[in-house]
């Protein structure tokens, strides 16, 4: 696909448009990104403050359920156990004042006993809301005299046939068990259901049931688990609120030391962060103090140290110009006067004088690159054709590419190349890039590309050669580099060809990028805005391209853009002394 929005090695794309971004346009964006409810669960993208409240807080709330969870399990087992132990005593004693009152009604007319019984079930009932209590009398001969008698016969229908067994199989002792009964308002209350079988003698055997209300305790138990309920809140409310002192207390420090570096960062060395007292923030805010008065030391030293080497280079290339002169007058009089030279003498003029050359165009580099390096190159721009420009650096380049056996294919594009450039300049970079294709072209055809858009021009130029890796394509525009140290210089070049083509390609607000695959070959993209200092965001031409014979000179199929991402710290720097590639 023609275009990109990824740089690559020497590039400076920026994804903004020519202006940037207005404040409003700014907020949209911010509003835009955290708007979504997932951006807001994701802690990660929390402060350091709302992390530790959160975390506090989830933790507090955690404790909290546990302690609270546990102290109404204990306060429910306690209150049962204790309602329990006082049912089954009140059991026992009503038992016995049965078997007294049975007893007493020996010798009666069953409608004596009937009547007595009846009077004892119903004065057993109490209808208190909080200690409810029922009874029921069931005869379990069927023979007996004395029907059944309950003081609500619903309360019979919890009594069923386990519940009659049991207490069958246990005559002398209490049978209990909970139960739960609807109460008016449709809410299930638990109860406490006893049984004990009464025999009496000359009367019969009867099953007596009582039921007892829990309701007392169960009101206990919600009053106390409202009680930890809002207990825990309150506890909840102030552990917030201690958080949040402590994380104040711990991240307002860091909050400044960020600032603080994100100030240095920006290039502000002399800032600083407060610290006082002898606690942990206070030595990390004397470290921070520290490393800033150290590193703001020595980047002056360095910012000395190279102003001093760009001096040394710009006088001293100034200082050999003079004594170059008379040599290139003297050796271009040895070299009129060849002819009459024996062999060996002719061949060592031939050689004087191209090395004599070769150092005038050295010298002429390292002038250029100290204009870069004092900020004293300034853009002779005027409108001009990138497609005219490329066509005569090409038609300067097909001898050398001649003598190598190399085929230029140029191939320009039917859309308006018109830019506002400094045409010397890009007449420097059109031919340093096909000098250089040329080179390591290894006889192989030459590919040139131009393109365009509304924003920007571009021109690729593609070799089939040796190739770059992508740790080379990175490092191929620093000065004096070169990715073959041992390789013998052919043409004689300088070794900062590409360095000066990278900051001509700055100077108009472009990119300069290189990418290839070892052994197959190398693509270098110039890309130019169409007036100089324009921001441009993506290129008319892709930069990662094919290498096979059948598909030269067209973009790879499915790629997306292939541009090598360059990080801060991997762009050419043009202070460093490494030695040069043959890229001029």
């Amino acid at each position: 696909m023609d275009g990109a929005d990824r740089t690559g090695a020497g590039g400076r794309g920026e994804e903004r448009g020519p202006t940037g971004p207005s404040g409003w346009q700014r907020l949209r964006l911010l509003l835009g990104r955290y708007a979504h409810p997932r951006l807001w669960l994701d802690p990660r993208r929390w402060s350091l403050a709302v992390r530790v409240v959160a975390l506090t807080i989830l933790l507090a709330a955690i404790s909290v359920m546990s302690v609270g969870t546990y102290l109404s399990s204990v306060i429910s087992d306690g209150l049962y156990e204790q309602r329990r132990v006082q049912v089954l005593e009140e059991s026992t004693t009503i038992r016995q004042d049965l078997l007294d009152t049975l007893n007493g009604t020996a010798g009666a007319t069953s409608t004596q006993s009937q009547d007595a019984a009846a009077s004892f079930i119903q004065g057993l009932r109490s209808t208190d809301s909080g200690a409810r209590r029922d009874a029921a009398l069931v005869p379990v001969d069927t023979t007996s005299a004395t029907s059944t008698i309950a003081s609500d016969r619903a309360m019979l229908d919890l009594v069923d046939s386990d519940m009659r067994t049991s207490v069958a199989e246990s005559s002398d002792a209490l049978v209990w068990r909970s139960v739960g009964r609807p109460d008016d308002s449709g809410a299930t209350e638990p109860q406490l259901l006893v049984g004990t079988r009464v025999v009496v003698p000359g009367s019969g055997t009867y099953d007596l049931f009582l039921l007892y209300s829990l309701g007392q305790e169960q009101q206990t138990l919600q009053f106390v688990q409202r009680a930890l309920m809002g207990g825990g809140a309150v506890m909840l409310a102030l552990v917030m609120g201690i958080a949040i002192v402590v994380a104040r207390l711990v991240t307002a420090p860091l909050q400044r030391a960020a600032s603080a570096a994100e100030k240095i960062a920006a290039g502000d060395l002399g800032s600083r962060v407060e610290a006082t007292g002898s606690d942990e923030i206070a030595k990390v805010g004397r470290s921070f103090n520290a490393m800033a008065s150290n590193l703001e030391q020595k980047i002056e030293d360095l910012t000395e140290l190279s102003r001093v080497q760009q001096r040394f280079v710009s006088d001293v290339s100034h200082e050999l110009r003079t004594p170059l002169t008379t040599i290139r007058m003297a050796t271009s009089v040895l070299d009129e006067h060849r002819e009459d030279f024996t062999p060996e003498v002719a061949r060592t003029t031939e050689l004087l004088s191209a090395q004599v050359r070769r150092f005038d165009t050295l010298l002429a580099d390292l002038l250029e690159i100290s204009r870069f390096d004092a900020g004293a190159a300034v853009l002779d721009a005027r409108r001009h054709d990138l497609g005219d420009l490329v066509m005569r650096a090409a038609e300067d380049a097909r001898p050398l590419a001649g003598s190598r056996g190399s085929l230029l294919d140029v191939q320009l594009t039917s859309l308006s190349t018109e830019a506002v450039v400094d045409s010397r300049r890009i007449d420097r970079v059109l031919r340093n890039l096909l000098t250089n294709a040329i080179e390591h072209g290894a006889g192989r055809p030459v590919v040139v590309r131009t393109g365009a858009d509304d924003q920007a021009v571009a021109v690729i130029v593609q070799d089939f050669g040796v190739g770059l890796t992508p740790e080379e394509a990175e490092r191929v525009f620093a000065r004096f580099w070169r990715a073959d140290p041992s390789r013998a210089r052919t043409l004689g070049g300088t070794g900062l060809g590409l360095a000066i083509s990278l900051e001509d390609a700055h100077l108009h607000g472009g990119w300069l990028q290189a990418w290839g695959r070892k052994g197959q070959g190398a693509v270098f993209r110039l890309t130019l805005p169409r007036r100089p200092g324009t921001q441009i965001a993506r290129s008319p031409l892709a930069l990662e391209r094919s290498f096979t014979g059948l598909d030269r000179g067209q973009a790879s199929v499915g790629t997306v853009t292939g541009e090598i991402p360059v990080r801060a710290d991997a762009l050419p720097s043009l202070g460093e002394d490494t030695e040069a590639d043959d890229d001029a």
